[in-house]
């Protein structure tokens, strides 16, 4: 059988504006001309000019968070408790059946900027697209934020998923969730003016604090969701297993057998 492999992550890179300042990563790239002395100065009496090509080894060096680029969050990065008190688990501890199963897309390129979905959307769509959710399937949403990826105003682009949204879908035994967006809730930018205007502060990461409810994971920054089906795709999110680590980078991707 024929199978189609749709790469959904962004890379690490340098000044693509992916994150806030505060956040961005920093890449250090050596060369194979650059990485000869180094080469040379681990074998007494080896010369750079000796090495084949007088090259030694391309290597990087990152200062980066586990939340740059395309990564999987772990309960314990929303609460330290998840479940309604059960100690939250992080990246190296989240279940691998939850990362390789079958994928549902939810086209929210609709609506705008800011909004915070809520149930009601998410029935909506899947009525759309008729499907009924099952257990572990892995839930992407496709905003407006994936056409933005790379501009300045991608952090605060795209809409975002209520508590509301996001129990209507662990309620019904989705594990893993995903967005194009940075942020699987609304931009900070708008939530911050909803706040100044309210004082409510359970505005706040309300899509991310349903973990304390129903331990979940989900996928950030993703991209070219576009290029997917509605359904009729796996997803593979394994993140990187870092110990007692918030998060961790995957290389997510669709695969669609043909």
């Amino acid at each position: 059988m024929a199978r189609r492999l749709i790469d959904i992550s962004v890379p690490l890179e340098n000044d693509v504006p992916a994150d806030p300042p505060i956040q961005t990563p920093k890449l250090h790239y050596t060369d194979h001309r650059q990485s000869a002395p180094l080469v040379a100065s681990l074998f007494p009496g080896l010369k750079p000019e000796d090495l084949p090509d007088g090259e030694g080894w391309a290597v990087e060096r990152a200062e980066i968070s586990t939340h740059n680029g395309t990564h999987l969050d772990a309960p314990y990065h929303f609460h330290s408790t998840m479940n309604r008190g059960e100690r939250a688990i992080t990246i190296d501890e989240v279940p691998l059946e939850w990362c390789l199963q079958p994928g549902v897309k939810l086209d929210f390129r609709h609506l705008p900027d800011g909004y915070v979905a809520t149930p009601a959307d998410v029935e909506a769509e899947l009525g759309r697209i008729g499907h009924t959710l099952k257990p572990l399937e892995i839930v992407l949403v496709n905003t407006r934020a994936g056409e933005r990826y790379g501009e300045a105003d991608y952090v605060d682009s795209g809409c975002g998923m209520g508590y509301a949204a996001t129990m209507y879908l662990l309620e019904r035994g989705v594990r893993v969730t995903g967005t194009d967006g940075w942020s699987w809730d609304a931009p900070f930018s708008h939530t911050a003016r909803k706040f100044a205007e309210t004082g409510d502060a359970s505005l706040i990461w309300e899509g991310h604090k349903a973990g304390r409810h129903i331990g979940y994971c989900h996928l950030e920054k993703l991209h070219g969701l576009e290029q997917l089906p509605s359904t009729g795709f796996t997803v593979s999110c394994f993140p990187v297993k870092i110990r007692a680590a918030s998060a961790g980078w995957t290389r997510a991707v669709a695969i669609i057998d043909a």
